[in-house]
């Protein structure tokens, strides 16, 4: 193993790697293992103590369920009896053969110690016992006491459990006849004899059961002497929680007995006594074998996780060896010695990270081998880039000077006398060269939206009709100076694309093709291609050769003669056929013609809605005694603007800055209706901020635009961002003219709606 050369001693450093890896995978092995025994021993002794409790519970409530039952029969069987006596009035005639029937009935039911018959009236006309003398008619008056009331009008009296002498548990039971006239039984209930209903309940080892009466307390319990000395179980927290008015019916708890033990409780309610059959388990009876499971679960942990050390190591140690390798291999490939391969034999994903290496190793050596050869590539590209970055500056600077230097030219020529007509020739004449430039910078303008990226097609679906009928009224005029005939083939079809877009594109190649035509014409029209539309734009110009039709996609390339054309339409029309996804295709024969092609997505043909004509109020002149603010920190500029708008019919009010701008109005007799602001401005301020301003001290949405002469991305967004028109330095006077008429017409239609 080769030791690093700046460690001291020479030592290896792989050994404190491996100590270090083979302890740190030791120990994620292991802890793992333990997190999911541990987790998985929890889990199950969770379940296994849920489903004992269950179990258990189950058990004691239906022990409590099955000793209510019995308890309700044992007092039903009694209330059955007595009904016999009640089966027919009673009279002293019948007296010795119901006093038979009576002691019959307490010889059949021990539990009934006496028995007395009350007439319709309540009064007592018998009474029957084995501790006391019969008694006959002794008129006794029942009639206001509830045995005789509750028992007339509910036909059965359970009467509240009472103790003779301290002892003995007895309850008031009595039956009605099943006619008024009948009469009522009553009889005395020795409640003792429900001990060996308790009694029989066994519960575990330690398990008992016990009855209570609806005020807690104890009428039966395995140990009799509890019951005998009265004893109140109200106490308990198990009955408190019986007797309270939310618990739900049969519900289980863990509470605590007599002698303060911890039992798992659970009861019944005897049915109609309102008694409750309660069943105690002890806690530590109930989860022994809950107990014997987590010492079963804990050994077998333990056993595990011993397990898992061991296998940690093993393990350990065979993940450890590989990576090893795969760290000496890495280091030596990092200093350099790309020849060195790795070699791992474990068929798996070390094996394949091994092989892994072993090729980027050999890319390594590849790319070192092609590095020098790389780097003169790029510089050549770098060299290239620049040049051809040099000859579009030369030729933008090229034709901007050509224009700028006839200006010159013709203003000399105003400064001398001239005669009024040669006046007009040159005036046409500066017209024509501001038209030049005026063009050039709006080229250049959308080259840079679209190296921007500024440009956001808006896709729509339209016919493509709407857009020939443009392209006939656009340029039918300009085909006809020229002498040339221009056929616009019209088409049902229907297109998906970017209308303006799309209108830029087939507007630059049709004026192309106007500008490079001088005899004979020029053809717009488009076919159907499958899924497809082609607009086409046929001309009969002098061609393209086949060696340069690549070529003329460029910026500034231009066949043909100098001056004709900027050499930036077909530039712009590569560019938005690139955006919008849209392929572009030329056909040409040099010295007979040429065609362009643009395929767009074709859709399915729709009824189209009519539009509705624009009320006649809205398109009316809006110069009428309107007031436009002007805000340009260029002086020469607001005198121009001033000639301008005035000549147009409006009322202006001119200012470098916002401050100026309001003083202004302040003096003015109205509100302005326009805002016009350069966007950069004196003090570091925006035309945004200074629109924004202006806006929030009128408290009013006056409708704005920006001009400005800087084109980049940055302020493209801005205005985009903002809401706000964007005119660019040099401003057409008509194209000024039109953004004042449909920014107003704008705010008119807004406030119709």
């Amino acid at each position: 193993m080769e030791p690093f050369a700046d460690e001291p001693g020479g030592g290896s450093p792989s050994r404190g790697f491996r100590g270090r890896l083979f302890r740190k995978y030791v120990a994620m092995f292991v802890t793992a293992v333990c997190l999911a025994l541990v987790t998985g021993g929890a889990v199950d002794i969770w379940f296994t103590y849920d489903e004992q409790r269950a179990l258990l519970v189950r058990i004691q409530r239906g022990e409590a369920e099955s000793a209510a039952s019995r308890i309700s029969q044992f007092v039903k069987e009694i209330e059955g009896h007595m009904a016999w006596a009640t089966l027919s009035p009673w009279t002293p005639s019948m007296s010795e053969a119901w006093r038979f029937d009576a002691v019959r009935l307490l010889r059949q039911v021990p539990a009934v110690t006496e028995l007395a018959q009350l007439d319709a009236g309540g009064r007592e006309l018998f009474r029957v016992s084995r501790h006391a003398m019969d008694v006959i008619a002794s008129e006794a008056d029942y009639s206001r006491d509830p045995v005789f009331v509750r028992a007339i009008a509910n036909h059965v009296f359970y009467g509240p459990v009472y103790f003779v002498d301290g002892s003995e548990p007895y309850m008031t039971l009595a039956v009605a006849g099943t006619r008024h006239d009948y009469g009522v039984v009553v009889g005395k209930v020795n409640l003792k004899f429900i001990w060996e209903v308790v009694s029989r309940i066994r519960v575990g080892n330690g398990g008992h059961a016990y009855v209570i009466d609806a005020n807690g307390r104890l009428i039966a319990h395995p140990d009799i002497s509890l019951v005998l000395r009265n004893t109140d179980m109200s106490g308990l927290p198990q009955v408190r929680a019986a007797r309270a008015p939310q618990t739900a019916a049969d519900q289980s708890s863990v509470a605590i007995d007599l002698r303060g033990k911890p039992v798992l409780s659970a009861h019944a309610t005897v049915i109609p006594l309102n008694w409750r059959v309660f069943v105690d388990l002890p806690v530590g009876e109930a989860y022994a074998p809950l107990y014997n499971s987590i010492m079963r679960s804990a050994v077998l942990l333990l056993a595990a996780l011993a397990l898992a050390f061991f296998a940690g190591l093993f393990l350990a140690r065979q993940m450890v060896v590989p990576i090893r390798a795969l760290h000496n291999g890495a280091v030596r490939i990092g200093r350099g010695d790309l020849g060195h391969r790795i070699s791992i034999q474990t068929s798996d994903e070390l094996e394949a990270l091994g092989d892994e290496f072993n090729k980027m190793a050999g890319r390594l050596q590849e790319s070192y081998a092609t590095l020098e050869h790389k780097v003169e590539e790029r510089t050549r590209q770098l060299e290239l880039a620049n040049l051809a970055k040099s000859r579009f500056l030369a030729a933008a600077s090229h034709d901007l000077r050509q224009p700028l230097h006839a200006l010159g030219l013709f203003v000399a020529q105003l400064h001398g006398r001239v005669r009024a007509n040669e006046r007009t020739r040159i005036v046409a004449r500066i017209d024509a060269a501001l038209s030049a430039m005026n063009e050039l910078f709006n080229a250049l303008l959308d080259i840079s939206k679209l190296d921007a990226g500024v440009l956001t097609p808006s896709i729509t679906e339209f016919p493509v009709a709407k857009l020939l009928d443009r392209v006939d009224t656009t340029f039918t005029g300009a085909a006809r100076e020229k002498g040339l005939s221009l056929r616009v083939i019209s088409s049902s079809a229907w297109a998906r694309s970017d209308f303006i877009l799309l209108e830029r594109i087939v507007f630059n190649l049709v004026s192309n093709a106007v500008r490079y035509t001088s005899i004979g014409g020029v053809v717009v029209g488009c076919r159907k291609r499958g899924v497809n539309l082609r607009i086409e734009v046929w001309d009969t110009g002098p061609g393209v050769p086949q060696d340069q039709q690549q070529n003329i996609f460029g910026e500034f390339y231009r066949l043909g003669a100098p001056g004709a054309g900027l050499g930036l339409g077909l530039a712009i029309v590569d560019r938005l056929c690139r955006l919008l996804d849209h392929s572009v295709h030329l056909t040409s024969i040099w010295g007979k013609g040429s065609c362009f092609s643009i395929t767009v997505p074709r859709v399915a043909a729709r009824p189209e809605i009519a539009e509705s004509p624009a009320p006649t109020h809205l398109l009316m002149d809006a110069s009428d005694r309107n007031l436009v603010v002007v805000i340009d920190d260029d002086p020469l500029v607001l005198e121009g603007m001033c000639g301008l708008f005035r000549s147009w019919g409006y009322h202006l009010l001119l200012a470098g800055t916002d401050d100026e701008a309001l003083a202004g109005i302040a003096d003015c007799d109205r509100p302005p209706a326009l805002i016009v602001s350069d966007y950069h401005l004196s003090g570091g301020k925006t035309g945004i901020e200074v629109i924004e301003a202006l806006r929030r001290t009128l408290s009013a949405e006056i409708p704005a635009f920006l001009v400005s002469g800087d084109t980049s991305p940055e302020l493209l967004r801005q205005a985009r961002a903002s809401g706000y028109h964007l005119l660019h330095k040099p401003v057409d006077p008509m194209t000024l003219r039109a953004m004042v008429s449909y920014v107003l017409r704008e705010q008119q239609v807004a406030r119709a709606h």
